[in-house]
C-alpha cells in the first residue's frame, strides 16, 4: 500500500493545490488591474484637490516653494488643469522631455485594464505616464505627468501579498477537501484493497472474506459485490477439492475395477459357447453391457483432464436404442412402474450411439428413481415413464417424460451444475451435467420443459451433421 501523502490522497491534496492556485490567478488579473486603476484614480483625485485650490488663487502665482510640496504631496512632476478649453499648467518641477505611456481614465476598458497591469508590473520602472481625467461631474480634467516607480512598489507588494492569501487558501481548501475524500473514499478503498490482499493469501479461509457496509454509497455497493464474490469463489473452490479429491479416489477404483471387469468379460466370453436358449438370448447383452462397462471405466481416468471424446456419428435406429435403455434399467414389474415408447420403428437418428444411449440412459434412470418414491399404497398416483421422438426436417426431438413428483426449486436453479443439481438426497447432479455435455458436442441442445401436470419433462435435440458441398456432391 502506498503511503498516505504519496498515494491517491497525495496527489489529490496537490492537485487541489495547483487548481486553486490557478484560479486564484484567474483572480488575480482582474484584481490587480483594479488595484493599479484605484491607485491612478487616487492620485488624479489628490491632484484634482489641489488643482482647484490652486486655480481659485488666480490671477496670482502659487510660490516654487508651495508648488514643490504640491507635487511631492501627489507623487507627480506636473499638474494641469483644462477648463473652459483651455489648459493652465498649475505645478511643474523637473519636466521630462518625453512621456512614455498615456492613460485616459474615463474610457478604458477591463482587458486593456489587465493588459496595462501586467506591462506595468512585469516591465515598468522608470517609465513616464501622462494619466488624465475629468474631475468628478464637472468638464473639467486633470492631467499629470509621473513615473511609474511607486505605482509598480505598490502593485507588487500587493501582488505579494495576494499570493500568500491565495497560497493560505488553496491550503485550507486542499486540507479540507482531503480530509474529506480521505474518510469517504480512500479509506473505504484502502479497507477493500487490504481485503484483497489478505484474501488472495489464503483464499479458502472464510474469516477474509470482506464484511461489506450497508450504506447506500457506490464503494459500499462495491464491497457487498466483492464479499458475494469472494463467497462464490471459496464455494468454487470447495467444489474444486472436491473434485480432486473424487477425482483421485475415482482413479484408484477404476484401476481395480477394470481388472474385475476384465476378469469378466473373459468368463462372460464362454457364455456364447453354453447350448441353453435362454443363454443364449441373454450371453449378447451381457457382453455389451461389460463392453460398456469397460469403455466408461476407461474413459472415467480422462474426465477431469480433458471433455468428453469427439462423437462419432452415425445413423442409428432410435428404438433399438430405447430398447437397450429399457433392458440395463431392469425395471422391477412388482414396482408398477409403465415404459412407454412412442418411436417410430424406422426413425433414425445421426449420433454416436454410445454417448446417446448414456444420455438416455441417464435421464430414465432419473426418472425411475423418481417414480419409484411415490407413495406404493396410492391407487390415484400413475407412475409412467414415456419416451417420445419425431424427425422434424433435419432435426430428431427426443422427450423423456415422467409423472413423478417434479424436480424441487434448487434443482431447477442448478440443473446443469454440479454437486448442486440433484433432486435428490445424496445425489451429485453429475448425470444432467454428463448429459449436457454428451449433447452440446452433437451440436444440440437439452431443456426442462415446462408442463401443467405433475412430473419432469426433458426435451432433447439432435441435427444432422451438415454435408460440404463436395461430399453431397461425390454421393450424388
Amino acid at each position: 500500500m502506498p503511503r498516505l501523502f504519496s498515494g491517491l490522497s497525495g496527489r489529490l491534496l496537490w492537485l487541489t493545490v495547483v487548481f486553486v492556485m490557478l484560479a486564484e490567478i484567474l483572480i488575480f488579473m482582474p484584481s490587480v488591474a483594479g488595484m493599479r486603476m484605484n491607485w491612478l484614480r487616487d492620485r488624479l483625485d489628490t491632484a484634482a484637490a489641489a488643482g482647484i485650490v490652486i486655480d481659485g488663487l488666480q490671477p496670482a502665482e502659487l510660490p516654487r516653494a508651495v508648488q514643490d510640496d504640491t507635487l511631492l504631496a501627489t507623487g507627480t512632476k506636473l499638474i494641469a488643469l483644462k477648463k473652459d478649453g483651455t489648459s493652465r499648467l498649475l505645478a511643474a518641477v523637473d519636466v521630462p522631455p518625453q512621456v512614455d505611456d498615456q492613460y485616459d481614465l474615463a474610457d478604458i476598458s477591463m482587458p486593456t485594464s489587465m493588459k496595462d497591469a501586467l506591462n506595468t508590473l512585469f516591465f515598468g520602472g522608470g517609465r513616464v505616464m501622462r494619466v488624465y481625467g475629468p474631475i468628478g461631474e464637472s468638464e473639467m480634467i486633470i492631467e499629470l505627468v509621473m513615473t511609474d516607480d511607486a505605482l509598480r512598489k505598490d502593485m507588487l507588494r500587493y501582488s505579494k501579498m495576494m499570493f500568500v492569501l491565495s497560497l493560505v487558501i488553496s491550503l485550507i481548501t486542499a486540507i479540507l477537501i482531503f480530509l474529506a475524500i480521505n474518510r469517504m473514499m480512500i479509506l473505504p478503498i484502502r479497507r477493500l484493497t487490504l481485503s484483497m490482499r489478505k484474501f488472495s493469501e489464503q483464499p479458502d479461509d472464510p474469516s477474509r472474506v470482506f464484511t461489506a457496509d450497508k450504506s447506500r454509497g457506490e464503494l459500499a455497493v462495491a464491497g457487498r459485490f466483492l464479499t458475494n464474490m469472494q463467497v462464490e469463489l471459496q464455494r468454487t473452490l470447495r467444489q474444486q477439492k472436491n473434485l480432486a479429491d473424487l477425482g483421485l479416489a475415482v482413479s484408484k477404483i477404476n484401476h481395480d475395477m477394470r481388472n474385475i471387469l476384465a476378469s469378466a468379460q473373459l468368463m462372460s466370453d464362454r457364455l456364447v459357447d453354453v447350448e441353453d436358449p435362454m443363454v443364449r438370448s441373454f450371453a449378447p447383452k451381457l457382453l455389451r453391457t461389460i463392453d460398456r462397462a469397460v469403455g466408461y471405466t476407461s474413459e472415467v481416468l480422462a474426465y477431469g483432464q480433458a471433455s468428453e471424446a469427439a462423437p462419432r456419428r452415425r445413423r442409428i435406429r432410435l428404438a433399438d436404442l430405447c430398447q437397450e435403455v429399457r433392458d440395463i434399467l431392469a425395471i422391477d414389474p412388482e414396482a408398477g412402474i409403465e415404459f412407454v415408447e412412442q418411436i417410430a420403428a424406422d426413425l433414425e437418428v445421426e449420433a454416436d450411439s454410445e454417448q446417446l444411449f448414456r444420455v438416455i440412459h441417464n435421464l430414465c434412470r432419473n426418472a425411475v428413481q423418481a417414480l419409484a418414491n411415490l407413495d406404493p399404497e396410492d391407487a390415484t398416483v400413475v407412475r409412467r415413464m414415456t419416451i417420445s421422438a419425431q424427425r422434424i426436417g433435419s432435426v430428431v426431438s427426443i422427450t423423456i417424460d415422467d409423472t413423478g413428483p417434479g424436480m424441487p426449486r434448487k434443482a431447477r436453479e442448478n440443473l446443469f451444475s454440479a454437486f448442486r443439481g440433484s433432486a435428490r438426497s445424496g445425489g451429485t447432479g453429475l448425470g444432467l451435467v454428463i448429459a449436457r455435455e454428451l449433447v452440446l458436442a452433437h451440436s444440440g441442445t437439452i431443456a426442462l420443459v415446462e408442463k401443467p401436470g405433475p412430473g419432469t419433462q426433458f426435451r432433447i435435440e439432435i441435427p444432422d451433421r451438415p454435408v460440404s458441398l463436395e461430399d453431397y456432391r461425390a454421393r450424388a
